[in-house]
């Protein structure tokens, strides 16, 4: 395989173009949803870094919407999982049928065969069903009686959980969250943005009326070039001490994993593509350190009144930038 840094430049066209279909995005959900600027930007680069969201906030402040919103600006396939207790890991995936005029045995695809999958309330499905869920995001296939069935591409799970739902809920264990490019919270709106909501929902639901303004193919050429963005090798040294910082603090009981890393740096060259850059700069990795890596860290008992985000921005400050 090439090292990163040989690959050949990208060039200035083909930045605008994936930059452009990232904007068109952004333009057509902002129509129908109230996100801010930072927390839609980082939906874009797991889309087009090939990662997957995980929204964890409280109920009623847009995480679905978003997600139907964006599902509705890509020309392509939308499922939505609703995740309740007794949901079976077949439910998701799928499993072999008996068809009786043919004889045999024919594969059924479950809704993770779409190219966005909005999987809500994701912690109240068991935990045999999200491990079969989220083995499908990693591996980006299926696996029914030996017979491997690959995943849709582009492929985007937009997870949603409410933190303060304890009851009948499934916690994700770290190694699942850890499947997850970035994490993102919406928050409640500003006063005005709420005021804005509430007078536009006289005209019904804004998301339905949401037409596709890039196709599945716009998306696909966006997520080869993100992956042909320039890392060189004192970026990538400069992105692993501060994964190292991570784990060397005192605070934390589990640090960044080297799949952190690689996911950060997949975001990276994504979030430099979007701002018309063919190189990963420290800015990149700054920017999106704290929702890459904040719900990847498992903090050590003692550290009371500190969280993920807090040991991030302290790594940050303590790793020198290149």
């Amino acid at each position: 395989m090439e090292p990163l840094d040989q690959l050949p430049p990208i060039a200035p066209h083909e930045c605008e173009a994936a930059a452009g279909v990232a904007r068109r995005i952004v333009q057509n959900v902002r129509t129908a949803v109230q996100v801010e600027d930072r927390t839609l930007e980082h939906v874009i680069v797991a889309l087009l870094g090939e990662g997957h969201v995980l929204m964890e906030d409280y109920p009623g402040v847009g995480k679905t919407a978003l997600a139907r919103a964006l599902s509705r600006s890509i020309d392509c396939q939308f499922a939505r999982v609703q995740c309740t207790a007794d949901l079976l890991p077949a439910d998701v995936v799928g499993s072999n049928i008996w068809n009786q005029r043919e004889g045999q045995f024919e594969f059924r695809p479950g809704p993770i065969f779409a190219n966005v999958v909005l999987v809500d309330e994701i912690n109240r499905a068991s935990p045999r069903t999200q491990s079969g869920m989220l083995e499908c995001m990693q591996e980006r296939s299926v696996t029914v009686d030996v017979h491997t069935h690959e995943l849709a591409r582009p492929f985007l799970v937009l997870a949603t959980q409410n933190p303060v739902e304890y009851e009948g809920t499934y916690p994700l264990p770290e190694a699942q969250v850890d499947r997850f490019m970035v994490r993102v919270s919406l928050g409640y709106p500003d006063l005005n943005h709420e005021v804005a909501m509430l007078g536009d929902h006289g005209a019904g639901d804004r998301v339905l009326a949401l037409e596709p303004v890039v196709t599945a193919a716009e998306v696909l050429t966006a997520q080869d070039t993100a992956t042909r963005v320039q890392a060189t090798q004192p970026l990538r040294e400069y992105l692993v001490r501060l994964l190292a910082q991570t784990r060397a603090d005192e605070r934390v009981e589990l640090g960044a994993s080297p799949r952190a890393g690689l996911m950060l740096l997949r975001a990276a060259k994504a979030r430099a593509m979007l701002y018309g850059r063919g190189h990963v700069e420290p800015g990149d990795v700054q920017a999106l350190a704290r929702p890459v890596l904040a719900h990847r860290l498992v903090l050590a008992p003692e550290a009371v009144g500190v969280g993920p985000a807090q040991v991030i921005a302290d790594a940050v400050a303590a790793v020198p930038a290149l």
